[in-house]
């Protein structure tokens, strides 16, 4: 079936679903310096909405008419409780769901889902089946396998026997975490794969992607489908732009626009002020007495304590 996915350009690029990170907010800051061409939600657990509702996921699932398309992720080992959510995403106007089966965190994996999907691949399936409830595209994010490498073919053949609309794979297997390089040398074997068993389904690849430029070698090498950027946008936010360098002032500027945005969802999201600090590294940095203002950055306690000292 075809779905706005393959109505993409390709490759098409992707901000990838980050904790704590992918919130409306950022979201909207990645989009004022180079916007992607799919946006992911931070990953939200099917079980906890099903059982408490949206006090469970807090702001995980707030969204604006702007960000289409967007895809919520979702993860859970409950297929009731994912065709539910799914469903709701459906009705909050999400475009697409896409299964979370490779976080590596270990509240995920010891509630049976995450990366805890490869050691069960029939309850995999089962919850794929149960976001396709939704009548939404589904898609899957993981990774190469639990423990090791040689897991993939067995492990990515259950995925694309699925019908599912787009496979991203995280080229680590969950043991590796992100400690060593990407399987990159993997590729066209996965493609080949893909080729044999679905040839419909679009194949992201997801891992030490640095930017658009570096994921367009992926592309011109490989053609793959759509590239996801998750770690890149922390060394640039412009890292979906053809190959922008950004200025200090730049930057700073950024930042500025965080804080904004922070400021008019705060209500919503419900993230307390200690949630920014992370971020002020990626817009404070490589400049003379950089160092001293992101100490100085960290001791604040409300954004126009922030503004101020910028």
């Amino acid at each position: 079936m075809k779905t706005f996915w393959h109505n993409l350009p390709q490759p098409f690029f992707v901000l990838a679903p980050m904790e704590a990170v992918t919130d409306v907010v950022f979201r909207h800051v990645v989009s004022q310096a180079a916007r992607p061409d799919v946006y992911f939600t931070e990953f939200t657990n099917a079980t906890g909405w099903y059982r408490a509702g949206n006090k469970a996921i807090g702001g995980r699932l707030v969204k604006t008419d702007d960000e289409s398309p967007i895809v919520a992720q979702l993860w859970g080992s409950d297929p009731q409780a994912m065709a539910a959510l799914s469903k709701h995403c459906r009705d909050l106007g999400y475009d697409g769901i896409d299964l979370n089966m490779g976080c590596p965190d270990q509240s995920a994996i010891k509630g049976g889902g995450g990366a805890a999907m490869i050691r069960t691949p029939e309850l995999a399936s089962a919850m794929i089946a149960a976001a396709k409830e939704s009548s939404l595209p589904v898609s899957v994010k993981t990774r190469l396998g639990y423990s090791f490498i040689d897991e993939w073919k067995g492990w990515l053949s259950t995925l694309l026997q699925q019908d599912i609309a787009v496979l991203t794979i995280h080229l680590r297997t969950k043991k590796e975490m992100s400690k060593v390089p990407a399987h990159t040398e993997l590729i066209p074997d996965i493609i080949a794969l893909r080729n044999q068993l679905a040839p419909n389904t679009l194949i992201v690849i997801n891992g030490d992607v640095r930017d658009r430029e570096h994921g367009m070698e992926f592309f011109k090498q490989h053609r793959v489908d759509g590239v996801m950027i998750g770690r890149g946008i922390f060394s640039n936010p412009y890292a979906f732009s053809n190959g922008k360098k950004p200025s200090r002032h730049e930057l700073i500027q950024l930042l500025h626009t965080q804080l904004d945005y922070y400021d008019q969802y705060a209500a919503v999201t419900g993230r307390p002020f200690e949630t920014l600090k992370r971020f002020f590294k990626i817009y404070i940095r490589d400049f003379d007495g950089a160092s001293d203002l992101r100490d100085k950055l960290m001791h604040c306690k409300t954004t126009d304590e922030v503004r101020n000292l910028l």
